[in-house]
């Protein structure tokens, strides 16, 4: 980095590649901070039902939902934002800035509004959640109990609900669309497409043989989207056409629709064929979209040049793990962060969350998860405090991570060079030398005490 310096100062450098240069560096840094905390309590506070006798009481101090968090959002234009969704259907919204401290001072996070039921019935989770893409004043859920609702962010009240009849796994929005189409993945094997202007279904995109468990719009393009099934099939739609379905993409492809010399000489079919030796329960596109990363039950994540529809064969290692029918998304870094031509995947493991090099499949980090020690004990006698990873979410005009979990707990991601590093050692061997000196001190005016005690001559009274 003091050769970036320098040369900028010399001007052989543009201030963009330094600003590169510091991004890049402080992504590499990415580590837990510890001293970020999100409680729906202060400790110590007292305990309310809002009047309530009959709801149960609050979750327990230290945890953002206490039957665990299923998935977390930030919102697209401040990054200040954190909403969050529980496995009991509880939401909360947290601001990121209120509270916060210097780097590395302890910062406690409570909610700005938090509900503590969205469904009729309390066990039906939440299984997705994600703000309104054009305005934060909004967001959308879908769970357990069938429905499709729509929130407003100050209230917490639903504005609109829409029940599909099944249990809807996620659903997503187009970022740039002029349609208000929210396409939802449910029990049902079919892409349901439901309009927020009309307030009504509009219809569906048949061709999965099971379930589908992850939807995602094309980041470009407003007509283009994917989806993947409990079959193990990754689908590219047209929603213009008559005949949604573009075809498949298959795992054992490589060449694409080009074909050996580019024309389409020894194309493969693309009605058949599996992207997944499994469920496919995550796809997620990158920011210009010419990649898609899909991963499934075969635990395997698989990166597809979406211009031929090619497989790239990109290989992350045996370490992956996927196991839940739930929807389970990597994390892409920010394309303005990331290096040139070498994007920053996360994927969240159930006890860690690792980095790789999305092209390469090189590991580049492993970032573990830390347990307090009284959660550990606790953790045979309930599953609940497992702290499996859920969700991720990068923050908005920061390199700043959060990552959910099934504990209950929502856990920051924060860059710490080896100078941040070295600046806390120094303080506290600055903060250790005067508690020794300090207690030096106690301990000889003890002993001057005593000595004064032994040597004072005793005055006797009559």
């Amino acid at each position: 980095m003091n050769s970036f310096l320098l040369n900028r100062q010399l001007g052989s450098i543009s201030p963009q590649a330094l600003a590169n240069a510091q991004n890049n560096r402080l992504l590499t840094c990415l580590q837990g901070a510890p001293d970020v905390k999100f409680a729906l309590r202060t400790p110590g506070e007292a305990d309310s039902s809002n009047g309530n006798q009959n709801d149960r009481p609050l979750e327990q101090e230290g945890k953002a939902h206490g039957a665990g968090v299923n998935s977390i959002t930030v919102d697209r234009f401040e990054g200040r934002y954190l909403l969050s969704a529980g496995a009991d259907s509880s939401v909360a919204i947290w601001d990121l800035e209120a509270n916060a401290a210097a780097h590395g001072s302890p910062t406690l996070h409570t909610p700005l509004g938090h509900t503590r039921r969205t469904s009729t019935t309390e066990s039906l989770g939440i299984t997705h959640v994600s703000f309104y893409p054009f305005d934060s004043l909004a967001f959308l859920t879908s769970g357990y109990d069938h429905y499709l609702k729509l929130f407003s962010s100050e209230t917490l009240t639903a504005s609109a609900s829409f029940d599909l009849g099944s249990i809807v796994y996620c659903h997503a929005v187009s970022t740039v669309a002029s349609h208000l189409l929210v396409a939802c993945a449910s029990q049902h094997p079919a892409v349901r497409l439901v309009d927020l202007r009309s307030g009504s279904s509009t219809h569906s995109l048949a061709g999965h043989a099971g379930s589908v468990l992850a939807v995602s719009w094309h980041p470009k393009d407003e007509n283009i989207l994917v989806s993947g099934a409990t079959d193990g099939g990754l689908r590219v739609w047209d929603i213009r056409r008559s005949a949604s379905s573009l075809g498949v993409l298959d795992l054992e492809d490589s060449i694409g629709i080009v074909g050996y010399d580019g024309k389409g000489t020894g194309a493969r079919g693309r009605q058949r064929g599996k992207a997944h030796n499994g469920a496919v329960n995550g796809t997620t596109w990158t920011d210009d979209g010419r990649y898609l990363i899909s991963v499934g039950h075969d635990e395997r994540m698989r990166v597809w040049d979406m211009v031929t529809g090619a497989n790239t064969l990109a290989n992350f290692g045996p370490s992956l793990k996927n196991t839940h029918a739930t929807p389970f998304f990597p994390l892409l870094a920010p394309s303005h962060i990331s290096p040139v031509g070498r994007d920053v995947v996360y994927y969240p493991n159930p006890r860690d969350i690792m980095s790789f090099e999305l092209h390469t499949g090189r590991l580049l980090s492993r970032l573990r998860i830390v347990t307090p020690q009284s959660s550990v004990a606790a953790e045979s006698s309930s599953r609940n405090l497992i702290p499996r990873t859920t969700s991720l979410a990068w923050r908005t005009h920061h390199v700043e991570m959060y990552s959910a979990h099934a504990d209950g707990v929502i856990r920051c991601w924060q860059p710490r060079s080896r100078e941040d590093i070295e600046l806390d050692n120094e303080d506290k061997e600055e903060s250790g030398n005067a508690e020794t000196e300090i207690e030096r001190k106690r301990k000889r005016e003890e002993l001057d005490q005593i000595v004064r005690d032994l040597t004072k001559k005793r005055t006797t009274y009559y």
